[in-house]
């Protein structure tokens, strides 16, 4: 099977690689292939011919993305467009990766969004990637769009960052408000490797690891395990200032997956596999 991959030096993309790495698989980075150019992406695809393409490039500097609005939605929207439009005219299956950003947060914490439910976004970002979304949407008949949240894995990621306050300070403040799924980008690329295997019905699906938590909560969780004696203080969002306004409830429903048959660990297990490969590094 060919597939091509976009964004492939970025951490999600990684995990795709390795996780397809019996597949025949085309990198691409932006010096490869500019998806925000049209010409260029159906030049490429017709040369290549690839069976399935994986969009793992996006901007998604949150707050950057406040003051640059224009470049935002070229990568996060006009790119996906391009691909959703090449990929229908050449018969290929386009996988996406969208956000909770979507969403407002504003829901009841009790309750997690369905795909279904009224998207809100509000932040460049939020609005940039549903944006992206809905031109696939309009663009292509074969799709796969996964929507997920609070991404880490081998590269900058909050964990990583965590572990290192943890051991430089005596307490840390952190948000206790935000409501989510850390979500371990090994198993974000295992549910894409499953949806192409188990050939899930196309659509837009929610691709968390399970079980929720609170930012403040994580931390604790992470020190616990990493042996770490730092403080962990919660405080509130509005407390802890951001250019971008972050969701509330970031809570992914991911029964539309798991009825299709797809494996998803807890974030819990999640992120017991990825303390293993971090603190053995030290």
């Amino acid at each position: 099977m060919k597939i091509l991959i976009t964004g492939a030096n970025g951490m999600l993309a990684k995990a795709v690689q390795n996780e397809l790495k019996n597949e025949e698989l085309i990198l691409t980075d932006v010096a490869e292939l500019d998806i925000t150019n049209i010409d260029m992406v159906r030049k490429f695809v017709e040369e290549n011919k690839p069976q399935y393409i994986i969009n793992c490039a996006g901007y998604t500097a949150v707050d950057k993305a406040e003051k640059q609005e224009e470049i935002a939605r070229k990568v996060n929207a006009l790119g996906p467009k391009n691909l959703a439009i090449v990929a229908n005219e050449e018969n290929v299956t386009l996988i996406h990766i969208s956000t909770d950003y979507v969403f407002s947060g504003t829901k009841a914490i009790e309750e997690p969004y369905t795909e279904m439910d009224e998207k809100a976004p509000e932040s460049v970002y939020g609005t940039t990637k549903l944006e992206g979304e809905n031109a696939i949407v309009d663009s292509c008949f074969q799709y796969y769009i996964f929507r997920t949240a609070w991404l880490y894995g081998d590269g900058n990621n909050f964990v990583r960052t965590m572990l290192k306050l943890g051991k430089e300070k005596e307490q840390i403040n952190v948000v206790s408000d935000q409501h989510g799924s850390p979500t371990y980008a090994v198993d974000l690329a295992s549910i894409i490797r499953q949806a192409i295997a188990k050939q899930i019905p196309y659509g837009i699906y929610h691709a968390t690891n399970l079980g929720y938590t609170t930012w403040y909560e994580f931390t604790k969780q992470i020190f616990e395990k990493a042996n770490i004696s730092c403080k962990v203080n919660p405080v509130t969002s509005e407390e802890f200032a951001s250019a971008a306004k972050r969701p509330k409830n970031s809570k992914l429903s991911k029964d539309k997956l798991l009825k299709e048959g797809i494996e998803i660990p807890t974030y819990e297990d999640a992120l017991n596999r990825y303390l293993k490969i971090e603190l053995n590094k030290e």
